[in-house]
């Protein structure tokens, strides 16, 4: 329910931050206004007996963001691919959240076996190992088919997850129409719609029989990608709880050291993720939502291997024209066509001045280009990008949230391997490329043919179709209902107003 008792859980995340010292470190590491530091560390400080305590052994990030559980694990493993943000150490302490969680019983996970298939684990498996990675949905078990004696691996659900992730949307949802009720100027950034966007991402990843339909949908989407490779799903012995996937045998991409010393091209490597991930999304409208360093490996061959499907974007193809367009801008620093297409699209109000945007977005851009990527304040850009959004009243688009996260995730893995890539020049073969086959010319035919089918097919009905449009435009209106008293309105009001105050006396 989302209600004042969600209060109760928003305070208590403060008070662990404050608790186990979460909160000087992340605001210092993500280079916060001395003004922000100082409020919230005189908010947090009264509610400091209230936090969880946590595990003493971890460090103060990791330790409050695993203690507050799955959903602030999700926001922790992004974090952690951006050390141009958060800074090297912290992202460092962050990516234990990737695939080193604390595992629950081996046990446990062979009831869940047990009860998903109907019959005893050690007749479908030979072998069943202990946990090979635990994440904040599930865990990793290697394994082995009894049938065939094939090497499989094995995902289970973590007991409970479902009742822990609604718990924290709920507060999730509660703060968004708390913030949207106390700040107006807010509401153009559509906080409830992100949360609720969230919200069926999660409830996707918590049925991993969709998460096998994924990955067979994308390794058909990319069987012709070298380089490339996606473990595909064991149809028969998977459910909503349990995922069996083949074995992908590989270094994992959050270990440089290994990799190197196992001989492989740092670089290129950086360079193929990123190029691959725009691939997917420009030329498929389908790419991997969760493409960090745990969830991607190195074969011995050099064959980038991804994994855990839970999270799958998709684009319309009229969006990826737009996203190709606006990348395509940038790394042509031709801005003012980069504003064009914001209004082209409806990204930014009409009443707003294109030539005042082009000039805004040329401050976000030129720094990119003029200096090294070790150079560039990743913290301070995205601080001048809010500003940029709010000065221009655009609105939070929900159907790019994944993308443009995935992208920030994608790059910083990038970075991880090669810290002084360019972005902008990796992505621009992937980008031309996809501009020459969609937009140009060739793309217009296409349209047209495919315009001229939709119209064949609806060609006998169209006469019926415009008379029945041509009726309707020149009938008489309909004559305005009656007004009708509204209850509950006081109600709704008042209660509103109850909720008001009781958050900002627990605030202030």
């Amino acid at each position: 329910m989302r209600g004042p008792h969600n209060i109760w859980r928003l305070i208590r995340t403060g008070a662990t931050f404050e608790r186990t010292g979460a909160m000087r470190v992340a605001l210092e590491a993500m280079e916060a206004p001395p003004r922000l530091r100082l409020v919230a560390r005189i908010m947090g400080w009264p509610f400091k007996w209230l936090g969880y305590k946590g595990d003493p052994s971890l460090p103060p990030v990791t330790r409050a963001i695993t203690a507050l559980g799955p959903s602030y694990i999700k926001f922790g493993q992004i974090m952690s691919t951006r050390p141009d943000v958060v800074g090297e150490e912290l992202a460092n302490q962050l990516r234990m959240l990737q695939d080193r969680l604390p595992p629950f019983d081996q046990q446990v996970a062979k009831a869940v076996l047990a009860e998903e298939f109907g019959r005893p684990v050690d007749e479908i498996f030979t072998e069943f190992s202990e946990p090979v990675a635990a994440a904040s949905i599930a865990q990793v078990h290697a394994a082995r088919l009894a049938e065939t004696g094939e090497k499989v691996a094995v995902k289970v659900l973590r007991p409970g997850i479902e009742k822990a992730f609604q718990r924290d949307i709920d507060a999730f949802h509660f703060a968004a129409e708390m913030i949207e009720r106390l700040s107006p100027a807010s509401r153009r950034l559509r906080p409830t719609d992100v949360i609720k966007h969230f919200e069926g991402i999660v409830t996707g990843e918590l049925d991993l029989r969709l998460e096998a339909a994924a990955a067979s949908q994308f390794s058909a989407n990319t069987e012709r990608d070298e380089k490339f490779r996606v473990p595909l799903p064991v149809w028969s012995l998977s459910s909503r709880r349990v995922l069996v996937m083949d074995w992908a045998e590989g270094l994992p991409m959050g270990d440089p050291e290994a990799l190197k010393a196992a001989g492989h091209d740092l670089t290129a490597i950086g360079t193929r993720v990123l190029q691959l991930f725009l691939s997917h999304a420009l030329r498929d409208g389908y790419f991997h939502g969760d493409m960090h360093q745990g969830n991607l490996k190195v074969a011995e061959n050099g064959d980038i291997i991804a994994f855990d499907f839970g999270i799958m974007g998709q684009i319309d193809e009229y969006t990826r024209h737009v996203y190709a367009e606006i990348l395509m801008g940038f790394i042509q620093r031709d801005y003012r066509r980069v504003a064009e297409v914001h209004f082209e699209a409806g990204y930014v109000p009409k009443d707003q001045d294109v030539t005042q945007f082009a000039l805004a977005l040329r401050a976000v851009g030129e720094p990119i280009f003029g200096m090294n990527a070790k150079q560039i304040s990743m913290a301070r850009l995205l601080a001048y990008l809010f500003e940029v959004t709010e000065r221009f009243g655009m609105a939070t688009r929900t159907e790019l949230i994944l993308l443009q996260r995935t992208m920030v995730v994608v790059e910083g893995v990038a970075r991880s391997l090669n810290p002084a890539i360019n972005m902008w020049e990796t992505a621009k073969p992937v980008v031309e490329s996809y501009i020459r086959e969609n937009v140009g010319p060739k793309a217009a035919l296409r349209n047209l043919g495919r315009t001229a089918r939709v119209l064949g097919r609806f060609g006998p009905q169209l006469p019926d179709m415009l008379t029945a449009a041509l009726e309707n435009a020149t009938r008489p209106p309909a004559p305005a209902p009656e007004p009708q008293p509204v209850r509950g309105v006081h109600l709704a009001g008042g209660a509103g107003l109850v909720l008001l105050g009781i958050v900002l006396g627990l605030l202030l």
